[in-house]
């Protein structure tokens, strides 16, 4: 994965869609959206994004689509048309999503968090007061 925004504390907009139910596989094994964009080597997250920003009738275009590739859940296949609704309405509105996004934030400080970026300026802090106030090196 290229990004790992289901790890952050409270989870994505996205969960929603990416953790529903297509049904089992032939191994029994039940399958959520998530794990479907994975089998065919999509970033979830990423397809849940770009999903959320097209027009509602798009999105159900483009992943009635994705859905079609995908055959490992075989009652997936009689009901395509059916569940595909279902699961766009469960994506974020794409005006949600830029309003959660914060007030100018860069996007990597939004997706690794604060702890670096606070030890990053303690350090640049420590480094300024060294050689403003610095020390000669004798230790005294």
């Amino acid at each position: 994965m290229s990004r790992m925004d289901f790890l952050h504390q409270g989870g994505t907009p996205f969960d929603g869609f990416l953790y529903a139910d297509l049904g089992q596989d032939r191994d029994g094994n039940t399958v959520s959206v998530l794990s479907a964009l994975a089998r065919l080597g999509l970033d979830p997250w990423d397809e849940a994004a770009a999903l959320a920003d097209l027009p509602r009738d798009g999105a159900r275009t483009r992943l009635g689509g994705l859905l079609a590739r995908f055959n490992d859940v075989p009652a997936l296949g009689r009901d395509n048309g059916a569940i595909v609704p279902q699961l766009v309405d469960l994506l974020p509105n794409a005006s949600g999503l830029k309003s959660d996004k914060g007030i100018g934030l860069p996007a990597m400080a939004r997706s690794v968090g604060f702890g670096p970026v606070i030890a990053i300026i303690v350090v640049i802090v420590f480094l300024m007061q060294t050689f403003i106030f610095g020390s000669d090196g004798s230790g005294d």
